[in-house]
């Protein structure tokens, strides 16, 4: 009896060992500290995971050499260019070779987009295409509070894929919807969209998509006159940050200190960086995805009708600047321009 004892608290004191080690980052792990000692502003990283990390992200393909200006411009030669008219023949040929190795599937190339028939716009990838250079062009031009002079091209988010590994759509409602209990709005269902936290899974359609909630739930005056949030979306902002942590493979403190999360005063460079992000992205998912509701088939759509949008791990992928801040935009400047599209019933 007494050793079937010992046994079991030994077997007992294994399994609670166990279970808190499992919430534990496996040694080594690094510490960067971001602030001043004692404000808890320190970044924790593991080096086996950075490593990986780093492979998946510096494998950037080469760029072939930029050929010079000057030529017939790429719509005097080609029928139906109506982005890159402001490409002469050579900088468009050699763009349309870096898009098909960034974005077509393998074995695909040209066709991918592309009919028999170059012109042809009745192939819908191309269509949409045609919108995504516009919006590359207009982040790299528009948004430099967000990508610097870094910029993105199509690679920074597709990376060989059709489709980008990371995009979202909108989650059916679940739970006991019309019943007494209501709603559980994706909670206790834990999914890496919220780092796997016991949060409500779909914090993208209340700040990323149209019509945005207002993100913070931390009163800025004293009551009664303050933040009215209720608990639910509260939850959705604590989802939403978790999303950013996982998706930039950073703490808190990269942008917060931790004493007062609100203040912008004590908070780093970072979270301005990341405000104007928020809304880089809700203009990308408003003005160029949701747009091209009508153009994708229904088998490129979500279980609720609506198309692919974006959140940022499309583009960080686990790293606090996408491709470890690698600029393939300095060996395609023809992504920073900014052309005037010709309107067509294929892009109204």
């Amino acid at each position: 009896m007494i050793v079937s004892a010992r046994i079991g608290a030994a077997l007992a004191i294994s399994a609670a060992v166990g279970l808190l080690l499992a919430g534990c980052e496996r040694p080594p792990v690094d510490q960067v500290q971001r602030g001043y000692r004692g404000v808890a502003m320190g970044l924790v990283y593991n080096p086996r995971i950075e490593a990986k990390l780093s492979e998946a992200n510096q494998a950037v393909p080469a760029a072939t050499p930029e050929p010079e200006a000057g030529g017939p411009l790429a719509a005097s030669v080609y029928q139906n260019v109506q982005v890159l008219n402001d490409l002469n023949v050579a900088q468009f040929t050699r763009l349309m070779l870096a898009m098909t190795q960034w974005v077509a599937p393998a074995g695909q190339s040209c066709t991918y987009c592309h009919e028999a028939n170059l012109a042809s716009d009745d192939n819908y990838h191309k269509v949409v295409a045609r919108k995504m250079l516009l919006m590359v062009r207009d982040i790299n031009s528009q948004w430099k509070t967000h990508v610097g002079s870094t910029g993105v091209t199509c690679y920074t988010c597709h990376r060989g894929y059709g489709v980008p590994q990371y995009v979202w759509y909108k989650s059916p409602p679940g739970g006991h919807d019309g019943a007494m209990l209501g709603n559980l709005a994706g909670q206790n269902a834990p999914a890496a969209s919220v780092a796997l936290a016991s949060l409500p899974n779909d914090p993208f359609s209340a700040f990323l998509a149209s019509n945005p909630e207002d993100i913070r739930v931390i009163s800025t005056t004293a009551l009664p006159d303050g933040s009215r949030k209720t608990i639910k979306e509260t939850e959705w902002t604590y989802g939403l940050m978790m999303h950013m942590s996982s998706a930039l493979g950073v703490n808190c403190t990269y942008c917060h200190n931790s004493r007062s999360f609100t203040s912008w005063d004590s908070s780093t460079p970072q979270r301005a960086t990341a405000w104007y992000g928020i809304r880089m992205v809700r203009d990308v998912n408003n003005n160029y995805l949701t747009a091209l509701t009508d153009i994708f088939p229904a088998n490129r759509k979500g279980p609720l009708g609506d198309v692919a949008k974006v959140n940022c791990e499309t583009c960080h992928q686990g790293v606090y600047k996408p491709l470890f801040g690698v600029s393939m935009l300095k060996d395609y400047p023809e992504l920073a321009a900014h052309a005037q599209m010709t309107p067509t019933a294929a892009t109204q």
